[in-house]
């Protein structure tokens, strides 16, 4: 496999890579059957418990296997040659994770706040769930202010991993005299008000269960509202998950993209050689690089530990040039594959549709586009998103 090492890999990120690949190749038996029949997978869920990962994110004092942004981000790159669907769904867990490790590493007043759920999700195996892109700075769902707390009304779309999860990361908006504001809670999915719906049948990432969620009148103590803000606008909360998100959940589609590399150069190398052959796989595998300077570039912003808009500005701008060029190495990828590779049973076919989710987490390419060019002219960003 043509793989770029990133550089400072640990002991941990090395072993947490071994058990991925294993994983991968686990995994990759029953991919096709998911993909086709828009099943979840589950039986990967167990798997991924069994074998550690659901809590390699947590801190070591807490009971985890104390992986940093770095090598949680290739050890989803790696599930992902096995399974892009599995490598999806549990970067939206991992980077749930991730966040509040963060801020218990570097926030001390935040550690109260953070460390009884981190050590749930060790000891208890739980499994986050993001309603992140669904929701992302505006909010959805309506919060209403009863006695005691708020009472939620909302429907959650894109919750990835939604069968499988027990908690889930989410907000709503709630009405107030000087302006609306977006509260942040955790929704138990085991809740009489909360149901997941049967909405995912979608052209690629098939299985992973990125259902609708309905939370119909939950009541939400106000001492679990964590976070109260402005609606609408950046909040140093999305400095920080902008900034440590996005390496992990992009990390996915640099795997997609290197797995269908790999099977367009197997096909092709049983070709005769030819200078069109050639150009095919010098621009798939340019676009490759790309791609993975790009996601380098944005895990280096993370550790820079110091989120702001700025932070953001880096990985935003990464996580455009890692959607277009892991996108174009698919592409190229058909292209060097020739008529084998539409075939299903050949794989690339089901790369190619799943890649094409590159495109629809924040910020997409025109919001990233105008807040690069805010950032550039020293202009506000505070709405832009």
């Amino acid at each position: 496999m043509n793989t770029l090492v990133m550089t400072k890999e640990s002991e941990v990120g090395a072993d947490l890579i071994a058990t991925a690949e294993r994983l991968a190749q686990e995994f990759a038996q029953n991919s096709m059957a998911n993909d086709s029949e828009d099943c979840f997978v589950a039986a990967h869920y167990d798997r991924i418990k069994e074998e550690g990962l659901i809590h390699a994110g947590v801190p070591l004092e807490l009971g985890g296997a104390g992986a940093e942004v770095r090598e949680l981000s290739g050890m989803l790159r790696t599930l992902a040659h096995g399974c892009s669907s599995t490598a999806l769904a549990l970067s939206m867990h991992t980077h749930q994770v991730a966040f509040p490790a963060w801020r218990w590493h570097h926030q001390p007043a935040a550690v109260p706040m953070v460390e009884p759920l981190l050590k749930r999700v060790a000891a208890e195996k739980l499994v986050l769930l993001s309603s992140g892109g669904g929701d992302w700075i505006g909010g959805s769902g309506k919060a209403e202010a009863v006695e005691g707390g708020y009472k939620i009304t909302a429907r959650k779309m894109f919750v990835s991993g939604a069968p499988a999860g027990n908690i889930l990361m989410t907000s709503a908006v709630v009405d107030e005299p000087d302006g609306a504001k977006v509260i942040h809670f955790p929704c138990p999915m085991n809740a009489p008000e909360v149901s997941v719906l049967d909405t995912w049948h979608t052209l690629g990432m098939r299985a992973t269960g990125s259902h609708d969620v309905m939370i119909d009148g939950l009541f939400v103590p106000a001492d679990k509202v964590p976070v109260k803000r402005p609606a609408g606008q950046w909040h140093p909360l999305f400095f920080m998950l902008g900034t440590i998100a996005f390496p992990i959940i992009y990390s996915v589609y640099v795997g997609v993209a290197e797995r269908a590399r790999d099977l367009a150069v197997g096909m092709a190398s049983k070709r005769p050689a030819s200078p069109l052959l050639q150009a095919r796989a010098g621009e798939m595998d340019t676009a490759l690089t790309t791609a993975r300077l790009a996601l380098e570039h944005m895990v280096q912003s993370v550790e820079l530990n110091a989120p702001s808009a700025a932070t953001v500005n880096q990985v935003m701008t990464g996580r455009r040039l890692v959607e277009e060029n892991a996108i174009r190495c698919v592409e190229k990828a058909m292209e060097l594959a020739g008529g084998a590779g539409f075939y299903r049973k050949a794989e690339l076919e089901r790369l190619f549709r799943d890649i094409q989710a590159a495109r629809y987490h924040p910020l997409q390419k025109e919001i990233q586009t105008a807040y690069a060019g805010a950032m550039a002219l020293g202009q506000p960003i505070d709405m832009i998103f």
